[in-house]
C-alpha cells in the first residue's frame, strides 16, 4: 500500500490545505496577470510551499501541455554555490522554446553562500520577461533584506490539528483504513502543523498495522501517553493524594516516557483544564468534541488560581528536569508541591 506526501500532493490550488488566503491572492494574481517576478514563500516545514510553487508555475504557462520542460528546480541546501547561481544566469536570457515563462524554483535560499546572494541580488533587480523566480524557506531571516525587498513575499502558516485531523481522515475512507478519530488526531497533533509529517507518520504506522490501527500501537511508536493518565494524575492532586499521585508517575516512567515532555504534557493540561473553566474560550483546545467534554468536567472540580499554580510549578520544574543530575527528583518535589496546593 502507497500512502504518502508524494502520492497526496495537491495539484491544484484547492487541494492545498490551510493555506486558504495565499492560494486564493496567488489564484487571483495569475487570472489578473499581476504575479510579481519574484515571490517569496516562507513558513515552517511541510506546509506547502513547494508545492504551491509547483501549482504557480503550471498555472502560468497553462494551457501548455508539457509546464515541466518550463520549471527548472534548485535545492539550495546542496547547490549554493556562486557557481550554481552562476549557471542560472547564463540560462535566464534564453526565452522558453514553448509557453510564456520559465519559473525557477530555489527551494531553501537561505543557505545560499554570500556570494552566491550578492550574485543573484542583480539579476533579481532587473529579471527578464520571461522569468519568474520563486524562492521558498525555513528561515527567512537568514535571507538579506535586499532580497526580501525585491520579492512578494508570502507567509504561510502552520496547519492546524483541526485540519490535519480532517485531511487524514479522508485519506483513510480513500484508502479503506479502519482508524479512529483520537488516533487521527494524535498523528495530527505529532506532526506539529506540517501536512507532510502527518502524512509521513500515517504511512509508517499504516505500512506496518495494515488496514487497521490500533490505539495502543500508535501511542508506542509515537511515544505519545494517553490523556488518560493525565485526567487520572490531576484527579489524585485535587484529592492531595500524594502516594497514588507518586506511584502514577512511576508507571508511566515504566513506559519509557520521557520525564521534561511528562511534565511539559501536565502543563498543558493544566492550560486546557483552565481554558474550559469559560465557555468563550473552549474553542481554543485543539483535540476532539469528546475530550474537550471531559476537561469541562474536570475544570468544573478545580479553581482558577490553583491552575495558574499548577502550570508555573509545571514550568519550573520541566526547567529544572533539564538542567538536573536527577530529573526524577525533580519531576516528583514538583508533583508532590502539585498535590499539596489544594490543601
Amino acid at each position: 500500500m502507497y500512502i504518502s506526501s508524494i502520492k497526496y500532493r495537491p495539484t491544484e490550488f484547492e487541494d492545498v490545505i490551510g493555506q486558504n488566503i495565499i492560494t486564493e491572492t496567488l489564484k487571483r494574481a495569475i487570472y489578473k496577470k499581476r504575479l510579481a517576478q519574484a515571490l517569496l514563500f516562507c513558513g515552517p516545514q511541510g506546509v506547502g510551499k513547494t508545492t504551491c510553487a509547483r501549482i504557480v508555475a503550471k498555472k502560468i504557462n497553462e494551457p501548455l501541455e508539457d509546464v515541466n520542460l518550463n520549471i527548472i528546480e534548485l535545492d539550495a541546501a546542496s547547490n549554493n554555490s556562486i557557481e550554481d547561481i552562476r549557471n542560472i544566469i547564463d540560462r535566464i536570457y534564453f526565452p522558453p522554446q514553448k509557453g510564456k515563462y520559465k519559473i525557477y524554483i530555489i527551494d531553501e535560499v537561505h543557505m545560499l553562500s554570500q556570494a552566491a546572494f550578492n550574485a543573484f541580488l542583480k539579476t533579481l533587480e532587473e529579471p527578464p520577461a520571461h522569468i519568474i523566480f520563486i524562492l521558498a524557506t525555513t528561515e527567512k531571516h537568514k535571507i538579506l533584506p535586499t532580497i526580501i525587498s525585491r520579492c512578494q513575499v508570502y507567509e504561510f502558516k502552520r496547519i492546524s490539528t483541526t485540519d490535519i485531523q480532517l485531511y487524514l481522515k479522508l485519506i483513510a475512507k480513500k484508502e479503506g483504513i479502519k482508524v479512529t478519530d483520537d488516533i487521527l488526531f494524535m498523528i495530527s497533533q505529532h506532526a506539529n502543523g506540517a501536512i507532510r509529517d502527518a502524512l509521513s507518520i500515517f504511512d509508517r504506522l499504516v505500512s506496518y498495522s495494515g488496514k487497521i490501527l490500533i490505539k495502543k500501537y500508535v501511542e508506542d511508536q509515537l511515544g505519545i501517553l494517553d490523556n488518560i493518565f493525565f485526567f487520572k494524575i490531576t484527579n489524585f492532586i485535587i484529592k492531595n493524594d500524594i502516594s497514588r499521585t507518586l506511584l502514577l508517575f512511576d508507571k508511566i516512567l515504566e513506559r519509557g516516557f520521557y520525564i521534561d515532555l511528562f511534565i511539559n504534557r501536565l502543563a498543558n493540561h493544566f492550560r486546557e483544564l483552565f481554558i474550559s473553566k469559560d465557555p468563550i474560550t473552549i474553542k481554543l483546545i485543539e483535540n476532539t468534541e469528546d475530550m474537550k467534554k471531559l476537561y469541562c468536567i474536570q475544570a468544573s472540580q478545580i479553581n482558577k488560581n490553583l491552575l495558574i499554580n499548577a502550570i508555573e510549578i509545571c514550568q519550573n520544574a520541566e526547567f529544572n528536569c533539564k538542567k538536573s543530575s536527577n530529573p526524577r527528583l525533580s519531576a516528583e518535589i514538583a508533583l508532590i508541591k502539585l498535590a499539596l496546593l489544594n490543601k
